[in-house]
């Protein structure tokens, strides 16, 4: 009796290959870093020719072009219903830990291709998702510029979530959620319907 012919190997579709390579590449940035990247390795883990994930991306910077495009596109997404500029920053926070390996690339330049289209136009998108949020600030409600209400927001989102991944806030956070926490941080800044109050005397 002849031996049981394998099955096929199910060939990857145009589609699958890309996804599969970036899926690779974000569980590595997420462990290691965007430095541990290598295509060689990433043809390894998707089970792919070692040439496969360079017809889709052409090379390491490409690949690291298309994370941080695809982190701003849902960046976008996850900041489009905010209510408020409080609530961006919330959701902010909540992408970058929900999307740690995409928040690790997006805001490195030197490793992306800057003239890069799909890139400029997600990162488009989230900055106007954001400045949408802006837009609902009264210059009269905080006392400054809404526009330097938006830069304030920002950073103070931003670097709540890059000191909360790095592990720096794992003490003053402890077991709390972490989204809790920011909106009393923001809270500290950011005042809904009246300005801030004034010096104590």
């Amino acid at each position: 009796m002849p031996p049981a012919k394998k099955p096929a190997a199910r060939p990857y579709h145009h589609g699958d290959l890309r996804r599969a390579v970036l899926t690779a590449a974000l569980d590595v940035i997420a462990v290691d870093g965007p430095a541990a990247l290598s295509l060689r390795d990433l043809a390894r883990r998707a089970g792919v020719s070692h040439a496969a994930p360079a017809h889709h991306f052409k090379d390491r910077t490409g690949l690291l072009t298309a994370i941080a495009a695809e982190g701003f596109g849902l960046l976008a997404a996850t900041l489009a219903d905010a209510s408020d500029l409080k609530d961006a920053g919330v959701r902010y926070v909540r992408f970058a830990r929900e999307h740690p390996a995409h928040f690790q690339v997006m805001f490195t330049p030197q490793l992306l291709r800057a003239d890069d289209l799909e890139l400029a136009t997600a990162r488009a998108l989230a900055a106007d998702a954001l400045r949408t949020a802006v837009s609902a600030v009264r210059p009269d409600d905080l006392g400054i510029d809404a526009r330097l209400a938006g830069v304030a927001a920002w950073s103070l989102a931003h670097g709540f979530a890059t000191l909360l991944l790095g592990h720096n806030l794992d003490g003053p956070v402890g077991d709390k959620d972490p989204e809790e926490v920011f909106r009393t941080l923001a809270a500290m800044l950011f005042r809904t319907g009246g300005k801030p109050d004034g010096p104590r005397s």
